[in-house]
């Protein structure tokens, strides 16, 4: 912990303000792959398919498939709050829409890979060969949302979500044994919320020129503060997604990495 107070304050004092938090998070998501390629030099040889980063894992048809169930299972919701009007578009400051979406997707990606390396890497690829499948995924959720306790707007309510989110992310990496296909399931479901509908994710604002989605309804439903992530909504979009998870990896001759 010294050391990331450390890195932070170094690149607040030489970074300017606004590549602050993507230059962070390209150091987090580094050290965890240079974490990585160490434990493989120095400890275990398996190496990167061990943990679904191998070239067995890098197939398109397993990375799409994260990719969309990912965006889907938040954008579901969302358009039925927006239906229902419990989440609005209203206009927002003027600015570029595009330009903002880059600079967020220079933060969520190396944000997405260094948490999904920290939960669903060599950690969950140890648990999953001791323990098992159900209670490697199982721990690593509850690790999953213990990490996102402190961010504003979390609660009882929101914890349930986040695990329920970490189940889903666990087990797409269980049934593709690929961790580049967690990686866009959580890349592509943050980027609905932000780089789309420019509302917050994980009670997290960032930039949303043009337009941006308010919160007109129940906090149980909509997220609150959290954003439309933490509603039951998504939650519902969460164990539809899990159900489809589950129906793939047991279809008989699903391929797997």
């Amino acid at each position: 912990m010294l050391g990331l107070r450390l890195a932070h304050s170094y690149i607040a004092a030489w970074i300017p303000v606004g590549a602050r938090e993507a230059v962070f998070l390209l150091l987090m998501a580094g050290g965890m792959l240079i974490g990585h390629a160490w434990t493989f030099q120095l400890v275990d040889r398996r190496g990167w398919s061990f943990v679904g980063l191998g070239p067995k894992a890098w197939r398109r048809d397993f990375i799409g498939f994260g990719a969309l169930l990912g965006a889907l299972a938040i954008a579901v919701p969302c358009a039925a709050l927006l239906a229902v009007q419990w989440l609005r578009i209203v206009p927002s400051d003027p600015g570029s829409s595009l330009g903002a979406g880059l600079v967020a997707l220079a933060v969520l990606v190396p944000a997405s890979l260094w948490e999904e390396l920290f939960v669903r890497g060599y950690a969950f690829s140890v648990l999953r060969e001791r323990w098992g499948p159900l209670p490697a995924i199982g721990l690593t959720s509850l690790v999953f949302a213990l990490m996102h306790l402190l961010n504003e707007g979390a609660s009882a309510r929101v914890f349930v979500i986040v695990v329920l989110a970490g189940l889903f992310l666990g087990c797409i990496r269980e049934a593709t044994r690929s961790l580049y296909a967690a990686w866009a399931a959580h890349l592509s479901w943050n980027a609905v919320l932000v780089v789309f509908l420019h509302a917050p994710v994980s009670g997290l604002v960032m930039a949303a020129p043009d337009y941006r989605v308010t919160d007109t309804g129940p906090d149980w439903a909509t997220g609150g503060t959290w954003g439309p992530e933490g509603g039951v909504f998504a939650a519902i979009g969460l164990v539809a997604a899990l159900w489809y998870v589950f129906q793939r990896a047991n279809r008989p001759g699903e391929p797997n990495a």
